[in-house]
């Protein structure tokens, strides 16, 4: 951007001096001018002018954008931040993301309800293997009975002791974002340096940039509660709409808090079937509507909060198999009697997921069955004396281990959500 300021002032400088160099009159006889001659001038001054001013609106764009997510970034207390960013291309590993959204966002005010504090009510963790060959999006329950560890609030100082036993949702209360992190971290033993925190408000701007989400129902839904009024069959929802879609909670399932994380689920899933299938990642003008809604309504982690990791990520994304990348919800239990109403972890399944997750190893769940792929070996390849004899049976790979207990959906399920008619 700088680059282009400079020329631009310059080009500016010499513009003025050559009219005051030009500006006596001279008297002499003036060249006729040639129609043909004359317009081709126009239009390559005009292209000209619009290349110029593109790369200019494009540079201050990108500063603007810049400025403002490193301005709105958190430090996650102390979290290591790479030595340099990465240049602009797929991201060299594999990355976890926590993103966490809040129900009671202050700069919002009361348009969704007062509460005494904010509270981390959804809590997706996304982790991407090193191959970039699947990925697994984790919906933590907010209801979640999980430790805490011990916080401290940066903004106040205050101080916080560890819990055995709390709503995951609570950790916000307890230190913002970085205690919120350093929660979910305990819990699933993974490291997280990268999160994001969006408020209500972040989901409507980020769905309207996108232009729209298609969702089905298997039937009308009407839940004044969430204010949300849709028909059966398959509508596209942005907006407000795709918030109270997002939030509604007697609508959709049994009606109790667990269905809003299959809404989440199905929602998340038919975004990424639309930015992959409509170009998105190769769209400038939805790029960068998609990110100047990031940079105003959801804050970074530092780490994070460089344009070239965003967009490295991004291209990690973007051509991913839709069968391979996984939406789960962190497994656990409604039925113990210590814990009436909330939700209690299962955690030899837990533990089992994760493993497999620190470890990049695909997994699968139940209701998909699914089948062994084969591999055709290519007759005309050249030979390796050094190899075993290749035949034309064709190679077939180990399909990802099914781990039984686990709710959730693939990206590419189409399945609709189930309305609540009870």
């Amino acid at each position: 951007m700088l680059t282009s300021v400079f020329w631009g002032k310059r080009g500016l400088a010499m513009i003025r001096r050559r009219e005051q160099l030009t500006g006596i009159a001279r008297h002499g006889r003036l060249r006729r001018s040639h129609p043909v001659r004359t317009a081709l001038g126009l239009v390559a001054a005009s292209l000209a002018v619009l290349l110029v001013s593109t790369a200019a609106v494009a540079g201050i764009a990108l500063w603007q954008f810049s400025s403002t997510v490193s301005a709105n970034s958190i430090d996650l207390n102390g979290a290591d931040v790479p030595d340099a960013a990465p240049s602009i291309g797929s991201y060299e590993s594999g990355f976890n993301i926590l993103i966490v959204g809040v129900d009671n966002d202050a700069e919002q005010g009361g348009a969704y309800g007062d509460r005494d504090s904010a509270l981390n009510d959804v809590n997706i963790l996304v982790h991407v293997s090193a191959d970039h060959t699947n990925a697994v999006v984790v919906s933590i329950p907010r209801d979640l009975i999980v430790a805490h560890p011990t916080c401290t609030n940066a903004d106040t100082g205050e101080e916080f002791s560890s819990m055995s036993a709390r709503p995951v949702n609570e950790a916000m209360s307890r230190g913002g974002l970085p205690c919120v992190v350093h929660t979910i971290e305990e819990l699933t033993g993974l490291e997280i340096p990268f999160a994001g925190l969006a408020s209500f408000d972040g989901v409507v701007r980020m769905s309207d940039a996108v232009g729209g989400v298609p969702i089905c129902l298997t039937e009308a839904i009407n839940d004044p509660l969430a204010d949300l009024d849709l028909p059966a069959g398959t509508s596209v929802v942005s907006g407000s709409t795709a918030l109270a879609f997002l939030r509604s909670r007697h609508g959709v399932g049994d009606g109790g808090d667990l269905s809003r994380i299959s809404s989440q689920q199905i929602y998340l899933a038919s975004l990424m079937r639309t930015v992959q299938g409509d170009g998105t990642f190769t769209n400038l003008p939805k790029l960068f509507s998609l990110a100047s809604a990031a940079a105003t309504n959801i804050k970074l982690s530092k780490p994070l909060a460089n344009t070239d990791t965003m967009v490295s990520m991004a291209l990690a994304l973007k051509d991913i198999d839709l069968t391979r990348l996984v939406f789960v919800q962190y497994p656990g239990t409604t039925d113990d009697p210590d814990f009436p109403n909330k939700v209690v972890p299962l955690q030899g399944l837990a533990d089992t997921m994760f493993a497999k997750i620190l470890a990049d190893e695909p997994f699968a769940l139940a209701a998909e069955d699914p089948e062994p792929t084969e591999t055709p070996v290519d007759p005309e390849a050249p030979i390796d004396p050094e190899a075993p004899v290749a035949t034309d049976t064709p190679v077939i790979e180990a399909a990802p281990e099914v781990l039984d207990g686990l709710t959730g959906r693939t990206a590419n399920d189409e399945s609709c959500a189930q309305a609540f008619t009870g």
